[in-house]
């Protein structure tokens, strides 16, 4: 309605211009003279009216508030109202960033916009300087790498894939402080980067890993002191006794195994690092599958392939301890007339994987997160049953993260588990001697 009535004021004030040239055309015999006269004056009206709005457009002027009618007046209108309402809302994006700015100043936690492609720091708020040592403006636009000179973090930011955060990094800043980095890529440009201080809570968990050690070992002297003199009661006196002594050399036996995975844990937390030594794994492959056939007692079908023709790099002992725990829990889990086969392979990766296979009960889906957690049950009468601490998977998460290995599960209720852990290049060797080329175990 209100554009048509611009159109009808605009045609009416052209008729009003046209009738006194087309009326002195008249008079003066140069009707047609004066038509193109009064038109040109039109066009250069309507050249100037367009010039003005570039003008203004281009170098960003403020319209001003239009006068009269007309399709000119109208457009004008138009962009006096679209200009007044782009900058009130630029001013409300203004006014959000900077709230967006004071609560991201106000973390505790570093948080640093980095560019994707070379990590160069686009900002950052206050307690990137307080946490990591930068300094604003200078330190915007470099890499953070050459700022934050930590080996772990240069190889965590340029590691593909990358582990969701790293933890346990002594700041630039203070060597009391430990921090955690975690990178969130949320555009194709740019990815956020947020450093928390996590010294309370690393003194907390040293606290808690001290706890644990002491009370183990502790406890390992009175249990040894208990399971000596239940080895010495004589049953034979009181026959009736024999179904309780036994019971309790069994609960006995059980705490003294509780008490040394305890240990080994605690031992495992507090390494940087493996032992790195060849670690044979043709001998490895026979140990465990002699350990499972002790442990089956002839219940199960046990299996050892060798199809790897490679050793580890790494620590004999740990990975041992780790290897047996997987075997272990694979005859434990497995049904009588079960199989269990063990299995040496190289990965495509240039790796190495050593795979459990069981035909064991299987594990339902949503409890598999959760098998490396200490003492984390399946099923608490299944795991009575068998004897288990709960601290065998716990005891492999620790071994394979010494090593930068990693586990993967696949398991199917009623059809079987299979454990793999897979080692990266680094920690592969190309074996050597007599048992290059072995296959079958026997």
């Amino acid at each position: 309605m209100r554009l048509n009535r611009s159109f009808h004021h605009t045609l009416l004030r052209l008729c009003g211009w046209y009738l006194p040239f087309v009326v002195a055309g008249i008079v003066l015999g140069q009707v047609w003279m004066a038509i193109a006269i009064a038109s040109i004056a039109v066009v250069a009206w309507h050249y100037l009216r367009l010039h003005r709005l570039l003008d203004a457009a281009i170098h960003d002027r403020w319209f001003p508030a239009p006068e009269g009618w007309g399709i000119w007046s109208e457009l004008e209108s138009q962009l006096h109202r679209r200009q007044r309402e782009s900058r009130r809302r630029r001013a409300r994006l203004v006014e959000l960033l900077q709230e967006i700015r004071e609560a991201a100043s106000a973390l505790p936690d570093a948080v640093l916009i980095l560019a994707r492609r070379d990590r160069r720091i686009l900002w950052f708020n206050e307690s990137g300087s307080r946490l990591l040592g930068l300094r604003y403006p200078g330190d915007l636009g470099k890499s953070l790498t050459h700022l934050v000179r930590a080996p772990r973090v240069r190889e965590w930011i340029d590691s593909e894939p990358r582990d969701d955060s790293l933890g346990e990094v002594r700041s630039p800043v203070d060597e009391n402080l430990r921090l955690s980095f975690r990178l969130v890529e949320y555009s194709a440009d740019q990815a956020l980067l947020v450093v928390r201080d996590v010294t309370r809570l690393s003194r907390l968990e040293q606290v808690r890993r001290d706890f644990v050690a002491n009370v183990s070992h502790e406890l390992r002297t009175p249990l040894t002191v208990v399971h000596g003199y239940l080895d010495l009661l004589d049953a034979e006196a009181h026959p009736e006794w024999e179904p309780m002594f036994a019971e309790m050399r069994r609960q006995s036996a059980r705490m003294t195994q509780l008490v040394e995975d305890l240990l080994t844990l605690s031992r495992l937390e507090s390494q940087d690092a493996p032992v790195t030594e060849r670690v044979a794994m043709a001998p490895m492959l026979a140990s465990l599958r002699r350990e499972a056939m002790a442990l089956s007692q002839g219940r199960h079908q046990v299996e050892a392939h060798d199809r790897a023709d490679l050793d580890l790099l790494g620590s004999a002992k740990d990975l041992h301890s780790a290897f047996s725990n997987l075997v272990s829990n694979a005859v434990r889990y497995t049904p009588e007339g079960g199989r269990i086969e063990i299995t040496l392979e190289a990965a495509a990766d240039g790796g190495a994987t050593l795979a459990v296979r069981d035909t064991g009960r299987g594990i339902p889906a949503q409890h598999i997160p959760r098998i490396v957690e200490r003492f984390y049950r399946v099923s608490t009468s299944r795991s009575r049953e068998t004897g288990g601490t709960g601290l065998g998977l716990s005891i492999v998460k620790h071994v394979l993260g010494l090593h930068r290995a990693r586990l993967e599960v696949e398991s199917e209720v009623g059809r079987g588990s299979v454990f793999r852990a897979h080692f990266d290049a680094d920690h592969v060797l190309a074996r050597e001697g007599d048992d290059a080329g072995l296959q079958d175990i026997a």
